[in-house]
């Protein structure tokens, strides 16, 4: 879980990147939805990562 934390993390990176250089374009509704599934999951998986290290 955290390699895929630390990989949704870096898809997050590009995907910004990506929008940084206009090579997508944020206003669409595609890249809306990809920037905020991405998020979602960044955070889904982080949080059962802490969760699991506290339960040890």
């Amino acid at each position: 879980m955290s390699i895929a934390s630390k990989e949704a993390r870096e898809t997050q990176y590009w995907i910004n990147l990506l929008i940084e250089t206009d090579y997508l374009n944020s206003k669409e509704l595609y890249v809306e939805t990809l920037q905020k599934e991405s998020n979602e999951l960044a955070k889904l998986l982080t949080s059962i990562v802490k969760t699991s290290q506290t339960n040890k």
